[in-house]
């Protein structure tokens, strides 16, 4: 499965990609990162390491939701069998 970006998403990380390394990098290299090896280089980490991020993302929402589903008991549970515990009381109060 590919990791598909919106083109709005896209464009604002291969701006991010070419900013960070303007800012960081730059000062190492002697030319500029340009908007095409900015998109490639997107490409390569969407290929490379895309799927471990999906996967551990997937990974922490199914712990996430196996929690809650083992706290269900506990926000749903009903005591069973009540009737002459409330019968009981009923009686009682005469």
């Amino acid at each position: 499965m590919s990791i598909e970006l919106s083109k709005q998403t896209r464009q604002d990380a291969i701006a991010s990609i070419e900013r960070y390394f303007q800012e960081n990098l730059e000062k190492y290299m002697d030319e500029k990162l340009g908007n095409i090896a900015a998109e490639a280089l997107l490409d390569f980490f969407l290929l490379e390491i895309g799927a471990t991020v999906y996967n551990k993302a997937v990974a922490d929402a199914q712990e996430k939701l196996q929690g809650r589903v083992m706290e269900l008991d506990m926000e749903v549970h009903e005591d069973e069998f009540q009737f002459w515990k409330k019968s009981n009381r009923s009686s009682n109060r005469k």
